[in-house]
């Protein structure tokens, strides 16, 4: 077996010599091709480069001669275009059995049956492909693979440096980046902005491969590390946010990578192949990046987006480029733009500067949505193609509650925009004005109107609301921050600090809703293999009373972060009574130790549950002698009654929340409450819009848990209800489904000038 170092290196050191010599660009490219195939004993040996959109063959050793040139593939046709569109690495023993296979007889290739290729990545884009080829089935091996991916990496520079790059078509063409045009993505904060486009970091360009001295690179490296802690360390103490938030814990996971002796390793091993210090660290992250591509699993893919953005900061401190927007400061306000960006880099900006962040990536669940929600900055992610169509400087506007950005507006487009802007000023200020207001209907109907929050961080818009509580803590957040389970001191501490927060006003702890979406990679199931249908799989408290240990630690969490008050706990997704049992004996046994320990013990408890679960709903009369407040949780129960997975686009807006399934359901659990002691809540998107929160004022609804941002038009909405009027109307439409409600319940709503936008 090949020695993948020794090697590499001496690969490496031929095609040093090939790259300084005077050869034209395609004489190079015939030599490389025979040191690669004699370094790696390969029979044959083929480059393919980008050139008009197709991967052209453009040198080989072992095939056609005739065929150079002459084959062309395009991204994603045959092995090599497979390759190339996907960058990533084929290895297979029988090239012919890979369904992406195309057979080209000009090449004379039929009689080879081994395949590996790997792509040639240049500025993170694929704009050729290295492939060698045996006459014998086999699978190359590991160590022949790296040596090939290395190689690989040198080439980009001698490819790049004689021109052979297509930019135009790796980048796209420069005809993108002239008029208006309009992006679109994905919400992940909420808001408009408008500024310049300020690219957050300048690519590294990395002038030299091939290292001269081994040692002297690898002392580079070393160097590097010892910077980029002290700077992560430093950062962890002087954060803003800081009083142990979650952002704390974000920058918990950087240092977990900083200090990651195995990325030290592989970064080593690879200049010890005979790379410089920031080709290894480049060569390492080229993998890293195939990894991604392969990873379904949102958090694990941000764990490896967390890992790039600490391998971006290594190269910049190796390299001495470490001039970056946030370091040169920002002159004016400025929309960000990133492929994608490290929470501890965005704390890097200036807050009165930086109006918002537009990433060509980016999840919900991404670690800089977090902090950025914290900061108040509106951001657009998973923009396809970005950096091809948006140039440094270029004014950009940013609607991220419509999911739109344009680049280069016109000043049609920039004056609605900017009316719709005032517009929106406006109405905050208006409905800031209603932050003392008890929220009460025309008819004197007091309607409790509270938040929902899931960080720390979250705690100050309930005073800055008015909200009456927060009717919804979703706990798990700390959970899906953390890279490790949080143990039960900092969830204590946690809940401590929202209970001092909320200054007396209630704060309703949901029990930890993790599985399905919310899926923690230190947090597995059991069983192999992923859930076809997750959301109605294991999750939330099926979780929980599975995993008992995790539902006992928070239980004596909030015991002790409650004593002296009064805990408010709510299950997640109860679906028959027997589960809000099997919980609540969990808090039982914990109180009971407690006591027994001498602890301080709260005021009270009041227990509840989510009703999401449609089967909860026939059981009702059984649960309500056992719970103190029932929350609707209408997200899920939408998608489970309606068996529509709201993550699929292609259902998203196909089912109506003012729909008589939906509202005579909510009526029916109404009605088989009445005269129970038992506080009925409506929690989720439903209840912060405001036709829709007029529709659940008709059917007696009076407790609301929405967004913060919701609370001030509801509680302006509020004003002008008359609830019996309402319930009224709605009464005759539940009898008799008029064609559209919402049609009828928007007409019903303007003839009375009540604004239902």
């Amino acid at each position: 077996m090949l020695d993948a170092i020794a090697s590499a290196r001496s690969i490496l050191n031929r095609l040093h010599e090939v790259m300084a010599s005077r050869s034209a660009a395609q004489a190079k490219l015939n030599t490389v091709v025979e040191v690669i195939g004699a370094g790696l004993d390969s029979e044959v040996c083929s480059i393919y480069l980008l050139r008009e959109g197709m991967l052209e063959l453009f040198a080989t050793k072992g095939l056609a001669q005739e065929a150079v040139h002459v084959t062309r593939m395009a991204l994603g046709e045959g092995l090599v275009g497979t390759i190339a569109g996907n960058v990533e690495t084929l290895n297979l023993a029988e090239a012919t059995a890979h369904p992406d296979f195309s057979f080209r007889p000009e090449t004379g290739e039929e009689k080879f049956h081994s395949f590996a290729g790997v792509p040639i990545v240049h500025r993170e884009r694929a704009v050729g492909v290295l492939c060698v080829q045996h006459v014998d089935p086999r699978r190359y091996a590991e160590v022949e693979i790296e040596a090939l991916q290395t190689v690989a990496m040198v080439l980009s520079e001698l490819i790049s440096s004689a021109g052979l790059v297509d930019e135009e078509q790796a980048w796209g063409t420069s005809a993108a980046m002239s008029g208006p045009a309009q992006m679109q993505g994905l919400t992940l904060v909420k808001g408009l902005a408008s500024g310049v486009a300020v690219f957050h970091q300048p690519r590294v360009t990395i002038e030299h491969t091939v290292a001269e001295d081994t040692e002297a690179e690898r002392q580079r490296v070393y160097l590097a590390f010892d910077r980029m802690r002290e700077q992560i360390d430093k950062m962890a103490a002087q954060a803003e946010f800081g009083g142990g938030g979650e952002h704390d814990e974000v920058l918990e996971t950087y240092k977990m990578f900083a200090y990651d002796e195995g990325w030290k390793r592989r970064i080593n091993e690879a200049i010890d192949s005979g790379l410089t210090a920031e080709a290894a660290i480049e060569r390492v992250q080229q993998h890293t990046r195939m990894r991604m591509r392969q990873i379904d699993d949102p958090l694990l893919a941000d764990r490896m987006h967390d890992l790039e953005d600490m391998a971006n900061r290594l190269m910049r401190t190796v390299s001495g480029q470490l001039g970056t927007a946030a370091s040169k400061g920002l002159r004016q306000d400025a929309i960000l733009i990133a492929r994608n960006l490290g929470p501890a880099e965005l704390l890097e900006y200036d807050k009165r500067r930086l109006k918002g962040v537009i990433l060509e990536e980016g999840s919900l669940t991404a670690h800089v949505v977090i902090v950025a929600r914290a900061m108040g900055v509106p951001v657009l992610g998973r923009v396809a193609g970005l950096r091809s169509v948006v140039r440094e400087g270029d004014a950009l506007l940013l609607d991220a509650d419509q999911a739109i950005a344009t680049v280069r507006p016109t000043p049609a487009i920039e004056d609605a925009f900017n009316a719709r802007f005032a517009r929106n000023r406006e109405k905050q200020a208006a409905r800031a004005a209603l932050r003392d207001v008890e929220p009460r209907t025309k008819d004197g109907q007091r309607i409790t109107v509270m938040m929902n929050a899931g960080l720390r961080d979250d705690m100050p818009m309930l005073g800055m609301t008015g909200a009456d509580g927060i009717g919804l803590f979703r706990t798990e957040f700390q959970f899906l921050v953390s890279a490790t389970l949080p143990a039960r001191e900092r969830q204590t501490r946690l809940y401590r600090d929202v209970m001092d927060a909320a200054a007396g006003k209630p704060v309703v702890f949901r029990t930890v809703d993790i599985g399905g979406d919310k899926a923690l990679p230190y947090l597995r199931h059991d069983e192999d293999g992923d859930e076809e249908n997750p959301a109605m799989g294991w999750r939330a408290l099926r979780v929980a009373l599975e995993r008992e240990g995790l539902l006992k630690a928070q239980a004596r969490a909030l015991l002790e972060a409650a004593g002296g008050r009064t805990l408010y706990v709510m299950f997640p997704m109860v679906s028959e009574p027997w589960e809000f049992d099997a919980a609540k004996a969990v808090f039982d046994a914990q109180l009971k130790w407690l006591k027994g320990q001498r602890k301080m013990l709260p005021e009270a408890i009041r227990y509840g549950a989510m009703l999401e679960v449609p089967a909860l709903a026939e059981m009702l009369d059984v649960l309500a002698p056992k719970i103190s407040f029932l929350s609707i949780g209408t997200n899920d129960l939408t998608q489970f009654l309606f068996a529509a997975d709201r993550a699929n686009p292609k259902l998203a807006e196909r089912y109506d929340w003012v729909s008589p399934s939906i509202l005579r359901f909510i009526a029916r659990v109404m009605k088989n409450l009445e005269g129970k002691d038992v506080d009925i809540a409506v929690c989720g998107e439903m209840g912060g819009r405001r036709l829709e929160a007029l529709a659940l004022m008709g059917l007696g609804v009076r407790r609301l848990s929405i967004t913060p941002a919701s609370v001030g038009p509801i509680k302006e909405l509020i004003t002008k209800v008359d609830t019996r009027e309402i319930a009224e109307a709605m009464k005759g439409w539940l009898a008799n489904p008029p064609q559209s409600l919402r049609a009828e319940l928007v007409a019903w709503a303007a003839a009375r000038g009540i604004d239902c936008d």
